[in-house]
């Protein structure tokens, strides 16, 4: 049997948004656990996210955004346009694996699920969502709703190494979470649902109580750095042109490392 090429495993594009708040010890970030039966880092504890659909580019959506244009986001990203299906991509993940949406009502006011009646109605616009039988461009027209994507602060870029069986480009955006809504897992992709202060994650995980990969490390520790979901924010928005860190596996007698750019020996790793 001939050994599968590991530069052909496509690379996708992908979207996710750490959302925060301001909690009674402090700072906290919405994590999730992916399922144990996921061939992508099953049962490691992630934020929402996932790759971007070919609905996300849909320029009716790209008209309900009420953030940067595609010309502002590509010029963000560093590519030539679609930047904005990024930005799309994320508030339609949280919305899909965590239930929290980041848009505006008809009012101009940021949605609130916390109405039983709007909230079952959301619930259901979120599992047709997921299946495909709702388009997010005519949930936006059916709720009269413009996408929050001006609440959005890309922050990190992370590509998945050569060598593993599924591969992302991957966005990382900071996001105040909203009021009114309660995340929930959706029990088929997230089977957890937790609200944790970073500091406390990155010691939980040093113990081995959560599973995390190293970009999600990263990003709890750019996180801790920070006393309250309004200084996240600030430090969010100061952050311009985020390098593609892209790690790449080596393999040191029986066990596989990861080395980053700038660490020694990177340059020597095929």
């Amino acid at each position: 049997m001939s050994t599968p090429d590991p530069a052909a495993v496509p690379v996708r594009d992908a979207a996710t948004v750490m959302l925060v708040r301001d909690g009674e010890a402090g700072l906290e970030v919405l994590m999730q656990r992916r399922t144990l039966k996921a061939a992508f880092v099953g049962g490691f504890y992630v934020f929402p996210g996932g790759a971007l659909d070919t609905a996300d580019r849909d320029p009716s959506v790209a008209a309900s955004t009420a953030g940067p244009s595609d010309a502002e986001a590509s010029r963000a990203l560093g590519v030539e346009a679609g930047g904005l299906a990024s930005w799309v991509a994320a508030v339609r993940e949280c919305f899909e694996e965590a239930g929290v949406l980041l848009a505006y009502d008809r009012a101009g006011d940021p949605v609130r699920l916390d109405d039983p009646d709007v909230g079952r109605r959301f619930v259901d616009h979120r599992h047709a969502l997921h299946a495909g039988s709702l388009a997010l461009a005519e949930l936006c027209e059916r709720e009269g709703l413009r996408l929050a994507t001006d609440r959005l602060h890309y922050v990190a870029h992370w590509i998945t190494p050569l060598g593993e069986v599924r591969r992302f480009d991957t966005r990382f955006f900071v996001a105040r979470a909203p009021e009114g809504q309660t995340p929930l897992h959706d029990d088929n992709e997230t089977i957890d649902t937790i609200w944790v202060n970073p500091a406390d994650a990155l010691g939980r995980h040093a113990r081995g109580e959560l599973a995390m990969i190293l970009p999600t490390i990263r990003n709890l520790e750019f996180l801790a750095q920070h006393g309250s979901a309004a200084a996240v924010e600030a430090a969010a928005r100061g952050v311009v042109d985020p390098p593609a860190m892209v790690p790449r596996l080596v393999r040191v007698g029986d066990e596989t490392r990861i080395v980053l750019p700038g660490d020694e020996g990177y340059e020597e790793v095929r």
